[in-house]
């Protein structure tokens, strides 16, 4: 018989890709899944870990992160402290770095963390500084087309996609030629374009000029190609996937049969009164991001910047612990399925960001990159920005993760406590 290195005992794994839904035992060697076997089967290891009770999933993956501390001021925040520190053993960072700041994004954020940490480049040269706190940093002039493909193409190992905005601000100042661009920077470069919906920047002084934000969705859709990404569905900005009446536009069923996937983005922008309709309408989203930044999680900002960012609705009622965790307790309180949210966070984003095929499943040979959750039963109130409460019965809560089968456990500050309804 065989002794492994360490063995998780007696956990509730769910592994989609897999089709593993039940009670096994997690064996590792070496840093990579040695064996899945049922529960109780006679085994040796060197060391032991009882999960009992728990739930065992691949390690999580938040398809949408902000981490490049330092170099975007307020905006970035460490990578382990919403990583590893919080359950998840790999991040995207969301168009923090860009072909200018890519090198220092590799030094001293992807060499430098324990989280694994890929990007989706900005298709800016300012990147992801300051979020949109300048929305003039983000105009046409601003994107240098061939510049970003040639640094995505050099660098593949830690760049697998792009990211772009369009939203009412952008549009109400320069119209569409900023997304034409960034289109065609990810055709170039055969990658995926992920794309914020939504407003994002406050409106010019001369107000919309003209723009309707209902018709943003149908203006972008066409320059799209198959395999690109959708932001925010259940945003309550205008501009998103659901119109001023209350209906979702019918462009964005257009968009799923041409091959476009959807990713819930979560952020401070998210509303379960949006998410209803969405979803009542039969727009299921394929992965999920927590979308946290130093706007609307409860961390200092760096010394020296401004005391203030002038658009507080972007905010959590002020600022508030977060976490991926939290956001998959959103999606079960709306009545998805379990297997389909861990699906979200694991298998559905290697498939739909480009990842290495060796993370999202626990097949053996594998990296041993795995997350282990409470699963707690009862009754939360869980609120949005809105205001709008819902009473989830299922709270999902980190306890630690292993990447490379080394433990973390999940202690970050962040972390949010739920409150009882």
């Amino acid at each position: 018989m065989d002794t492994f290195d360490l063995l998780l005992t007696g956990g509730h794994l769910i592994d989609p890709a897999q089709g593993r839904d039940g009670l096994f035992d997690v064996a590792i060697t070496a840093g990579r899944i040695a064996a899945v076997l049922p529960a109780g089967t006679p085994a040796t290891a060197k060391a032991h870990m009882d999960v009992r009770g728990q739930l065992v999933i691949p390690g999580m993956i938040d398809t949408h992160g902000h981490v490049f501390q330092h170099v975007t001021g307020r905006f970035g925040l460490e990578a382990d402290l919403c990583g590893v520190h919080s359950g998840v053993t790999t991040l995207i960072d969301q168009g923090g770095p860009s072909c200018m700041t890519l090198p220092a994004f590799r030094e001293y954020v992807v060499n430098a963390k324990q989280s694994r940490v890929f990007a989706y480049l900005s298709a800016y040269l300012v990147g992801g500084m300051e979020g949109h706190y300048y929305p003039s940093l983000y105009k046409p002039d601003c994107l240098d087309v061939a510049a970003t493909v040639k640094a995505a193409l050099a660098n593949t190992d830690i760049v697998k996609g792009f990211k772009a905005h369009a939203e009412l601000g952008g549009f109400a100042r320069w119209g569409i030629d900023v997304m034409r661009q960034s289109a065609d920077i990810a055709r170039q470069a055969k990658m995926p374009l992920y794309i914020h919906f939504g407003q994002l920047w406050p409106l010019p002084e001369t107000g919309t000029n003209g723009v309707d934000p209902d018709t943003i969705l149908a203006d972008v859709v066409p320059l799209l190609k198959e395999g690109d990404i959708l932001a925010h569905p259940f945003t309550r900005h205008p501009g998103g996937f659901v119109d001023r009446s209350g209906q979702v536009h019918g462009i964005v069923r257009e968009a799923l049969a041409r091959g476009l996937k959807i990713d819930v983005g979560h952020g401070s922008h998210f509303s379960y009164r949006m998410a209803r309709i969405a979803l009542d309408a039969g727009i299921v989203p394929h992965t999920l991001g927590a979308d946290m930044h130093g706007y609307n999680t409860a961390v200092p900002a760096p010394a020296g910047t401004p005391d203030q960012h002038s658009d507080t609705e972007h905010m959590f009622f002020g600022k508030q612990r977060f976490s991926l965790a939290s956001a998959m307790t959103a999606m079960l309180a709306l009545g998805l399925p379990l297997e389909h949210v861990v699906r979200m966070v694991t298998c559905n984003v290697v498939d739909i960001f480009g990842l290495p095929k060796d993370l999202g499943t626990l097949a053996v040979g594998n990296p041993a990159d795995v997350s282990v959750l409470h699963d707690e039963r009862g009754r939360w109130a869980l609120k949005d920005n809105e205001g709008t409460q819902l009473v989830g019965e299922r709270l999902l809560r980190p306890a630690f993760c292993l990447r490379d089968g080394r433990r973390f456990e999940a202690d970050a500050s962040i972390l949010p406590v739920v409150q009882a309804a």
